[in-house]
């Protein structure tokens, strides 16, 4: 993909409501590559598989010599996308068990530095890691070799080897397929006409035409979605979309992030005030669900309709952020936005209301929405550490005193809402730091 452009999801859907007879067409094909999935995570997903998943043809040529596509009927087309489908996830999945492990080993204080390096070591050699995990010599290329040796001749490399292998045995999950919710389609699986798509079926020259909402035509891997008993279909088309650049983009703003108000910048703009609002009304809706599903489950609506109701309700709250988001970037025009870097979330003691609402917070929708709109647009986003911000004078740097959303510094006197002092010290701090790194470098 070149670099001027980035992928974007867009979706289309069906027109009108599909036939049972259509839908069941569509819902065998997906639950075949379902099975399929879910006999490539059995065979390939634990450490057995490691050494095969990259390509991924030997996999591949081994599911060909199953059988397992002739005995499900289903068409190539379908076949080895479920293949690759699968391996991307098993990929991704040893992907997180690494970091995980990455993660125990930077923290465990009874490892010495060398034998945390050995462990970095171990975890970035795929070939290495692979070996060690299953019990063989770890044999790599001449200078890897020779690397891997001189740091397993600082540690004991036995004990350092059985460490990974508990961490990974705790760590990594088994991956399964338990819903056939949909299924990856190419271009020769489909045809854009007739003011909709021709979709293939596992009966040879038989396709089912969906009539869609839109006229648009790709011409690329899609993907989808069924929902069988409302007889509608979802389709995700990844595109490529360019990147602008806006002259007028100019200004350096500094935001801080909240629960009730969305953004709010150095300047004192305010944006999304209504989030709080929204994301009460469905922390408390889910809470009386909840409460009510286990006191009585006669008077419990149903999961069909709580699922509808809450999927309303997260959609609405999407659409304000990504309204207010596009309010803020058409208003402010950036060309640098400095933010904090939030830790993790965390329990808020036994207050269960404040622990709900810190649980569905939408903070990752918002700063994914936020990165996205931000690189179609040329806009550089730079993260602050952010301890101490709220609590340090923005003018003098004191430690100030914060009361009722409010901070003031008996040093210089100043006072000002604690989300605006907040949004300057994230922008002063920010540009201190990059202008830190600019003379370094012309040092």
């Amino acid at each position: 993909m070149p670099k001027d452009t980035i992928c974007k999801t867009v979706h289309q859907y069906n027109k009108t409501r599909i036939s049972p007879e259509d839908m069941a067409k569509l819902g065998e094909i997906a639950e075949d590559c379902r099975k399929v999935k879910d006999h490539v995570y059995r065979h390939y997903g634990g450490i057995k598989g490691l050494g095969k998943l990259y390509p991924g043809y030997t996999i591949q040529n081994e599911m060909t010599a199953s059988g397992l596509r002739q005995e499900l009927g289903l068409p190539s087309v379908y076949f080895y996308l479920a293949v690759f489908d699968a391996l991307g996830d098993i990929k991704s999945q040893w992907t997180r068990t690494k970091a995980a492990v990455l993660k125990r080993v930077n923290h465990n204080e009874h490892l010495t530095q060398e034998e945390k390096h050995f462990l970095r070591y171990l975890l970035r050699v795929h070939n290495a890691f692979e070996a060690v995990l299953n019990h063989r010599s770890v044999v790599l290329p001449q200078d890897l070799q020779r690397q891997y040796q001189f740091l397993a001749g600082e540690v004991d490399g036995k004990k350092m080897e059985n460490y990974i292998r508990r961490q990974v045995r705790s760590l990594h999950g088994k991956l399964s397929a338990e819903k056939a919710q949909g299924f990856s389609l190419t271009e020769r699986a489909y045809r854009y006409e007739d003011h909709g798509i021709y979709v293939a079926t596992k009966e040879k020259r038989k396709r089912i035409f969906i009539p869609l909402t839109d006229n648009n035509r790709y011409t690329r891997q899609i993907y989808m979605k069924l929902f069988l008993e409302e007889g509608n279909i979802e389709i995700k088309v990844p595109i490529d979309v360019a990147v602008k650049k806006y002259r007028e983009y100019k200004g350096d703003v500094g935001l801080a992030m909240g629960m009730m108000t969305m953004f709010v910048t150095d300047e004192g703009h305010r944006y999304g005030d209504k989030l709080g609002e929204y994301q009460s009304e469905l922390t408390q809706w889910v809470r009386d669900q909840t409460a009510k599903h286990r006191a009585d489950r006669l008077a419990n609506p149903g999961r069909k309709k709580y699922d509808a109701k809450k999927r309303r309700l997260n959609e609405r709250i999407h659409s304000y952020i990504n309204m207010e988001l596009n309010r803020f970037l058409k208003t402010e025009e950036p060309a640098v936005i400095y933010i904090p870097k939030l830790p993790g979330s965390a329990k808020h003691g036994g207050n269960k209301a404040i622990n709900h609402s810190a649980t569905m917070w939408q903070r990752g929708y918002i700063r994914k929405r936020l990165e996205q709109k931000c690189t179609q647009r040329s806009v550089r986003i730079v993260e602050v550490f952010g301890k101490g911000i709220s609590s340090q004078c923005s003018q003098c740097g004191a430690v100030g005193k914060r009361a009722q959303e409010m901070f003031s510094c008996s040093a210089c006197g100043f006072e000002t809402e604690e989300k605006i002092n907040t949004a300057r010290n994230v922008k002063k701090r920010g540009m201190e730091a990059e202008a830190g790194r600019a003379k370094q470098r012309v040092v």
